[in-house]
């Protein structure tokens, strides 16, 4: 007779020892949702003036000879405000070589009503590398003159260039500078130029024309 022994059949693990199931991730939340898209319209709406930023930077890369940083403006604009606006005939540099190179220029005509002083600037980069100004002004008290003159009645040692008296002096920073004065207009040329090219844009100084 056949007796039941014992089976290999293990009974069936309870539910609660079953193998762990992963439970799936929350779904993102409207304002998670609102935050990231919100970075996304702004990244989108930064990137054309980014692309701008790069063209106009690439292009000023361009424009510079990389043998010569220099960059060379031209101040027609800025001598034609000032000559508009101006009380008196303006008086600037005219016909300088080519070595004598306007790498700034500025006016504040366009904030002057009619009767009130105006004030030209231009800056050159001389044959030498160095650095030329000049000023012109029926202000006595505009600060591109006292700044380097000190006071409006400052003295100096006279010089004749081209047939004009100068008054020669040396500013605080220990730099020449030549002045005059005509009828209530002074013109200024002072930088880290040495004398003789500080002269030659002194002696270029010409009724302007337009």
């Amino acid at each position: 007779m056949t007796g039941i022994g014992p089976t290999s059949q293990r009974p069936p693990l309870p539910d609660d020892a079953a193998a762990p199931q992963q439970e799936p991730p929350p779904a993102a939340s409207a304002v998670e949702r609102a935050n990231r898209m919100s970075a996304a319209n702004m990244i989108r709406s930064l990137l054309p003036l980014i692309v701008i930023c790069l063209l106009v930077v690439g292009w000023q890369a361009f424009l510079r000879n990389p043998e010569d940083p220099v960059l060379e403006i031209d101040p027609t604009n800025t001598l034609r405000l000032a000559d508009a606006r101006a009380g008196y005939g303006l008086l600037v540099p005219e016909d300088l070589d080519e070595g004598y190179r306007p790498t700034s220029a500025r006016t504040d005509a366009g904030n002057a009503a009619e009767g009130e002083p105006v004030t030209l600037q231009i800056g050159y980069l001389t044959p030498s590398g160095a650095y030329a100004g000049f000023v012109v002004s029926d202000d006595p008290e505009a600060e591109a003159l006292t700044a380097v003159l000190g006071t409006p009645d400052a003295d100096g040692d006279p010089v004749e260039i081209d047939g004009e008296q100068w008054l020669r002096s040396t500013t605080a920073r220990g730099e020449t500078a030549l002045s005059r004065t005509e009828e209530g207009v002074t013109l200024l040329v002072s930088g880290s130029a040495d004398e003789d090219e500080l002269r030659t844009v002194a002696g270029a100084v010409e009724p302007y024309e337009g």
